[in-house]
């Protein structure tokens, strides 16, 4: 699926409709899209899946800003495994029978590690950049 991006060009299509939002500001905001963006694709597939799709994205998007892109896709594979607001990753799957958890449980808990997991990777990984 990722060299399908690539080779088709969607990957570049799409990073240059990316980049335009964060293009000629701060990096800060180019790694805290990834960041997030990355953190909602682990929410709707796999983490596997959602790395495969956004390398191409993301490396694209680093060549278009003049940023070196291995930083950037560490990055993004970090952070699919930021998935702890729904019961889809297979842990939380794995528990919320036994626990006799809802969904609403895993929100109001998952919402305080997803921004704190997102605020230490974004913030470990600008320090790395600069």
């Amino acid at each position: 699926m990722g060299i399908a991006m690539q080779t088709t060009g969607t990957a570049s299509i799409l990073a240059e409709n990316l980049i335009n939002m964060v293009l000629g500001r701060h990096v800060f905001l180019l790694v805290l899209m990834i960041g997030v963006m990355s953190t909602i694709f682990s929410l709707v597939m796999t983490n596997v899946g959602a790395i495969v799709l956004l390398a191409p994205l993301v490396i694209e998007m680093a060549s278009i800003a003049g940023v070196d892109p291995r930083p950037l896709v560490l990055l993004a594979a970090v952070c699919v495994a930021n998935s702890f607001i729904l019961p889809t990753h297979q842990v939380n799957a794995f528990i919320i029978s036994p626990g006799n958890y809802r969904n609403i449980d895993f929100i109001k808990a998952g919402s305080g590690m997803t921004l704190l997991f997102l605020l230490v990777a974004v913030g470990f990984f600008y320090l790395v950049m600069i």
